[in-house]
């Protein structure tokens, strides 16, 4: 029966369904922001105050989408694998975002954390301080990229001490992270 036939044969017996194969695609787990594009320069707003840069010193707004199922919470972190130290330079590093956190504001990263959602705990960066520190490489050292990464992680929150360095961190990511979503943006000083 063509198929034509069979509508016009079913119109007058109310609503036709049709059965079609179902494709299970997961959606992509996905991190970005308003305020820093992939592979673009990084505005003077979130670069780093002090060691000679005089940036803003805010952390970028982030927002993302499409965590994986058995999301937990989340974890947040800046690196800088460019840095001449050996072993590269933590930016920023927040863990136990809830669950339920699908963005950040502009300046969420303050040392106070006032603007992280409660329970948030933000780690001491290469920088001594807790909170967000903007980029601010050596002078002449040519562009250095800056990796922003979210992970979904399998806990609902990430158990070291408060004063855990951020390879530590690190290290109990690896062994919890779901999934990461990430970007790298660029800064560098002439």
């Amino acid at each position: 029966m063509e198929l034509t036939t069979l509508f016009g044969t079913l119109g007058t017996l109310g609503t036709l369904a049709i059965a079609l194969p179902l494709t299970t695609q997961a959606a992509t787990f996905t991190l970005e922001s308003p305020d820093v594009g992939p592979g673009a320069p990084i505005a003077n707003t979130f670069v780093f105050r002090g060691f000679g840069c005089e940036g803003d010193n805010l952390s970028p707004a982030l927002a993302w989408q499409n965590a994986p199922a058995g999301t937990r919470s989340f974890a947040l972190t800046v690196y800088d694998p460019d840095a001449p130290t050996g072993s590269g330079f933590w930016h920023w590093v927040v863990t136990n975002l809830p669950a339920t956190t699908t963005s950040l504001p502009r300046g969420a990263g303050s040392a106070d954390g006032s603007r992280l959602p409660q329970g948030t705990v933000q780690f001491r960066t290469d920088f001594g301080t807790p909170g967000y520190g903007g980029p601010c490489p050596p002078v002449g050292h040519g562009d250095h990229r800056y990796i922003f990464t979210i992970h979904a992680l399998k806990v609902d929150r990430l158990d070291v001490p408060a004063d855990a360095t951020a390879a530590m961190v690190g290290f109990n990511l690896h062994f919890n992270t779901l999934a990461k979503a990430s970007f790298t943006a660029r800064y560098g000083r002439k």
